[in-house]
């Protein structure tokens, strides 16, 4: 069992149509977030069968994947290893350090120049592999510590200069949020993110924010109450999306910010 078995799982499910449509939507222009991504147009339905086949995979050649130009292999490297996390409680401590170190070391920053100097794009490096990951990895791994000492990678991510570091901080919250209805990381990083340059950063802080909603609307209104001027639009319009009409436009009416 290796990487290229994995490759060959995937390349039954492949369609031109869909690579197609996933190069449109994932942006893939010069100098947007997706530059340089290579599809070959695989559905997530089929990637989780294909990962969840693989499970077993060492981490060497999950790795493997990890270095490939093609998105959908990173992706199923990246679901992989968040079964492997849940199925194999005594292998969490690998798989987490594994994950944070190809996050930081392994993954491509948002540079054309940086993609050529490592033969393409690699590592944790879109938002649909951070998402489908960071939370079950890194948020739940803080979650069974819990300790201030093991939540200071968070704010470590945050302060990086690399997106997808800021992205995997703010989004492994998320199980923080919905298991342990703890939300003060949630609150913080949000906040340092108000001064974010990138709306990929706004989008998933208001989506977690959102998400601390669901769970403590109190907490969210107060949050909003202090901080909604401030708050760039799309981060605010992501964060009050389940809230009331009336409310909603109460707060879009607060912001200066755009």
């Amino acid at each position: 069992m290796n990487a290229g078995d994995v490759r060959k799982g995937l390349l039954k499910f492949s369609s031109e149509d869909r690579a197609k449509k996933n190069a449109y939507f994932f942006k893939t222009g010069i100098g947007q977030y997706s530059e340089g991504e290579i599809f070959i147009g695989v559905r997530t339905p089929q990637i989780r069968l294909v990962a969840k086949e693989f499970i077993d995979l060492s981490l060497s050649e999950v790795g493997k994947l990890f270095e490939s130009e093609v998105h959908e292999e990173r992706l199923t490297a990246a679901i992989l290893l968040t079964f492997k996390y849940h199925k194999y409680p005594e292998q969490r401590e690998a798989t987490y350090s594994f994950y944070l170190d190809l996050l930081i070391n392994g993954t491509t920053s948002q540079t054309p120049e940086d993609f050529s100097l490592k033969g393409g794009r690699s590592g944790i490096d879109n938002w649909d592999i951070v998402d489908v990951s960071a939370h079950k990895i890194v948020g739940r791994h803080l979650a069974s510590t819990m300790g201030s000492k093991d939540r200071e990678i968070l704010y470590q991510l945050a302060a990086s200069s690399e997106l997808w570091q800021n992205r995997v901080a703010i989004v492994a919250t998320w199980w923080l949020i919905t298991k342990e209805l703890h939300f003060i990381e949630t609150l913080k990083l949000s906040k340092i993110y108000m001064d974010h340059p990138h709306d990929l950063i706004h989008k998933a802080s208001g989506w977690m924010l959102r998400e601390v909603g669901k769970k403590d609307l109190a907490t969210l209104t107060n949050f909003l109450d202090a901080n909604a001027t401030q708050m760039p639009r799309t981060m605010l319009r992501y964060a009050i999306e389940r809230l009331p009409k009336e409310t909603r436009k109460k707060y879009l009416a607060l912001t200066v910010r755009i």
